[in-house]
This record gives C-alpha cells, structure tokens and sequence, in this order.
C-alpha cells in the first residue's frame, strides 16, 4: 500500500488548477496547468489499505490501482508505468476523458473525497512519454494469420495492438484522412490534444500495425472481398448514428447534429481546409443534450466567438451528491461542472423542445421551448409552459442510436440486436464467423474505457479463433456486461 497514515493526514482531493477562462477560450491547448509532482504524490498517498479494492471492479479495465498509486507515492515512476500498461493500453487517452467509475467505488470514498485516480493515471503516462520509456513491443515471431480491424478509435487501435503483439499480421482500415475515429476528430484539442494519438500510433506502427486511412469499406473495399482478404475481421466502427429530433421545423438551415460540427472543426484546428465549415462565430447557439457531446459542443462554441450559448436538457437537473438510489460502489449520476461549463452559457434543464421556429429565409431563428414533465415515466411538454429562446445555431448533442451498417450492404451481413446494435457471444464473435466486434457498435453508446477493455477481449478471442488458443487477457465478456457485472 501507499503511506499509511496518507488518508488520515490528507483528508482532501488535490487536483491540478485549471487555466483561467479569459485565457483558455483564446486557444485549443488542453484546460489544464501542469500538475505539481508533490501534491501527486501526496495524494497517491492517500490509497489506503482497503483490504479488497472496489476501484478494481469499478474499472472495466481491472486497472491495478492500488499498486501504482503505491509506487508512484515511492517515486518509483518506471515501474507505475509498468503496472499501469498491464491492464490498459492507452492510459493517456483514459486518463483524460473516462469519467473515473474507478473513483465512484473508491472505498476512501464512503466517507472522503476519494482518491485522485484519474489524475494520478495521466501523470504517470505522461512521465513516461517524457522519459522516453514508452517503446514498442513487437513481437518475437509471426504467426503467418491476418487480421483486418475496421474502425481507429480506441476499441480498434486496443485490438490491432493486442493482436499484433501476439504475432498477428494486422491491418486498421480507417474512412477518415488521419487515425484515431473520434478520438482524433470528435473530441476536442481542449480536452485532449492530437500529440497524444500521434506518439501511440507511432509506437504501434514500430510494432509491427498497418494502417489505411481513407478506406471505406463497402466503398473503397467490398465487405465480401475484405473478408476473404483477412483470416478474421473486427468490427469496430463506434455507435455512429446520431439520435435525432424530429419535431416541426427540424429541416430549417442552421440546425446540425453535433458530430457535423464537431468534425469539421477538428479538421480546422488541425490546419486544414474546411470549406463551408459552419462556425458559432457571432451566434447564438442552442445545444441540445447534456452530456459530454454537448459539453464539447459549448467549448467549441465559446472558442469560436459565439455571442450566447445556451444548453438545454430534456431531464432533471443532478444532484450535487450521490443520491441515494445509486449507493456506493455504483457510478452516482451528480451534477457536474465541466471545464467548458466554467467558461460561459446558461444550462436549462427540465426544457423540452417542441418547434424550430423560421425567420424569413428558411434558417432557425428561435427555438420554441416547454417545462418538462412526467406522465407516467415519460417526459412530455407541459402545456402552458411555452417560450421561445432565440438561435442562429442549433446543435443536437442526443447521442447515437448505433452503428452504421451501410458497409455490409454487399455480403454476408451480422445480425442486429433489438436495440440495433451488431450481436455477439462471450467470445466477441457475431453471427458471421471469422467476424468480431468490440466496441461501442456492439455494446452501444459508452465510454472510452469499456471500448478498451472490448477491444482487448475482443483481441483474445480473435487469438483463440485462429490459434485454438491465447494467453492474451480478457478483462470482461459481454454477458457479464448484461448482468451489470464487472472484472475483478
């Protein structure tokens, strides 16, 4: 364990200060100052002897938290990194976007703050970076199979890297120009900058991982034909289509879903070309939904000069403490104050949005608005309550609904759930053999950390498809997802 007596001394989370808003909408960088190692340690020391770590079951990836808290308050950063890579491929990735179930279950946490995991996470990482101790693995001998992974995002790219590391000869077929999916163009540089995706791609490519960026499959590459190519496929395309609104007036110009805004402002922080490139410049944008989407919805628009922004949510607003229908270990629904929230706008929950309202020219010019409430567990307009909130810009930020299937089109096609997912069994296989899925377009619309821990699942049973065996870990299997289990 870490010091002993650490909760007992520091009783309070410690987290790195936040760069000043006047200062942090001017740019793109990532929202935090450079954290102080002292306060890191000091805080790695508040791990207390727990006697069974919750946080391990809090984490889809068994991430061994307890152990690289230790060794990080002991200064012994090599070998947290080590400890850490056991379990997660990308903790740079999870260290900055996961919302941290980990801290949820952290037992400190009955009656504490609980320990600064996350944080203690991307440090670690980012020591690592810094000291050149990330190098890659390549394998020590071939297997002579071939793996064809669709999909960059982190189910994908934790996949090819298992794989490839086991010996397989692997390729990430990618529709985008540059690797990553949404990583790389549906999140933010504010959260988290591009270098990242870079400096690990870069490592997976010395391993030995090809990669194929503007491919389309069921375009560029038949899905028969790919299949015929590669001894077995991975599916790992995301949860793609966009939950939509369609109520009077959705067809009016000015409205887009979140990721058609997103996506092309990505591009343009890049340095790229974007044209028509719709922007919140002098506008007064509406984002409609939330959650994190939303969130990044509100940064981008305060970045790029928006005279108002106002988010709505059809629900109630969170409590600020764990209410008491979701006890501990469970991951609480609370209200939360993300960075892009400090930085301006208004939040309006309880907002049902009934009718986009025209001006003379066919584009958005208002948003007319009712009070929620519930009907028999469903939430519906109050009457009465009507009121309209000016827009030039209108965002819907409502999530995805799943994977896009237009690639199958040609072949063989994996057949859906009821909630339009692609099925598959306890060995990530779905009803085409030879073919996997991992992933948010198996699973549905989730966070960064479970497609990691699918994609690495999905790895070893990719392994034990093609070699009869694996010793490659499996931190979770569908069905034990289904029956809200997770690793130990």
């Amino acid at each position: 364990m870490a010091d002993p007596k650490g909760f007992l001394k520091n009783t309070e989370r410690e987290l790195p200060a936040r760069r000043p808003v006047p200062v942090r909408i001017m740019d793109w960088k990532e929202v935090y100052e450079p954290g102080d190692t002292a306060v890191l340690r000091r805080q790695a020391g508040r791990c207390m002897d727990c006697g069974v770590p919750f946080c391990h079951a809090g984490c889809p990836l068994g991430n061994l938290i307890p152990e690289w808290n230790d060794l990080t308050w002991r200064g012994e950063d090599r070998s947290a990194i080590e400890r850490l890579h056991a379990t997660n491929n990308f903790p740079e990735f999870t260290g900055r976007l996961c919302p941290a179930p980990c801290e949820s279950a952290c037992v400190l946490g009955i009656n504490q703050p609980a320990v600064t995991i996350k944080q203690i996470e991307v440090s670690i990482i980012d020591e690592a970076f810094a000291h050149d101790w990330v190098q890659p693995q390549p394998p020590e001998r071939l297997t002579g199979k071939t793996v064809a992974v669709v999909g960059s995002g982190p189910a994908g790219l934790a996949a090819a890297q298992q794989l490839t590391r086991a010996g397989h000869t692997v390729a990430v077929f990618e529709r985008d120009d540059r690797i990553g999916g949404l990583l790389r163009y549906g999140i933010p540089d504010f959260k988290m900058e591009k270098q990242h995706i870079d400096a690990r791609i870069t490592q997976m490519q010395d391993e030995g991982t090809r990669f194929r960026t503007g491919v389309e499959i069921g375009r560029d590459i038949g899905w028969d034909e790919l299949r015929a190519r590669y001894d077995a496929v991975l599916v790992a395309t995301g949860s793609t289509v966009p939950r939509d609104l369609p109520i009077p007036g959705r067809d009016l110009d000015g409205i887009h879903f979140a990721m058609d805004y997103l996506v092309p402002s990505n591009h343009a922080v890049a340095g790229d070309e974007v044209i028509g490139q719709v922007t919140a410049e002098g506008k007064h944008v509406i984002v409609i939904g939330g959650g994190d989407t939303g969130a990044d919805c509100i940064g981008t628009a305060h970045r790029q000069g928006a005279l108002s922004v106002t988010n709505l949510a059809i629900g109630k607003q969170p409590t600020p403490t764990r209410p008491d229908h979701q006890p501990w270990p469970m991951m609480p629904n609370v209200f939360e104050v993300q960075s892009a929230h400090e930085e301006g706008g208004e939040r309006v929950y309880l907002a049902s949005t009934v009718e986009f309202l025209s001006d003379d020219d066919g584009r958005v010019r208002a948003l007319r608005v009712a009070e929620t409430e519930y009907i028999d567990g469903r939430r519906v307009p109050k009457s009465g309550t009507e009121r309209e909130i000016p827009a030039d810009l209108v965002l819907i930020a409502m999530g995805f609904t799943g994977p896009e299937t237009a690639m199958f089109r040609d072949g063989d096609a994996p057949e859906l759930t009821e909630r339009a997912n692609l099925r598959r069994g306890d060995d990530y296989q779905t009803t085409v053999p030879g073919v996997f899925v991992a992933g948010d377009a198996g699973r549905g619309q989730s966070l960064i950390v479970w497609a990691i821990a699918e994609g690495r699942a999905a790895a070893a049973g990719i392994d034990r498809h093609l070699m009869g065996t694996t010793v490659l870990p499996a931190p979770v299997k569908p069905s034990d997802v289904a029956l809200g289990l997770q690793p130990a």
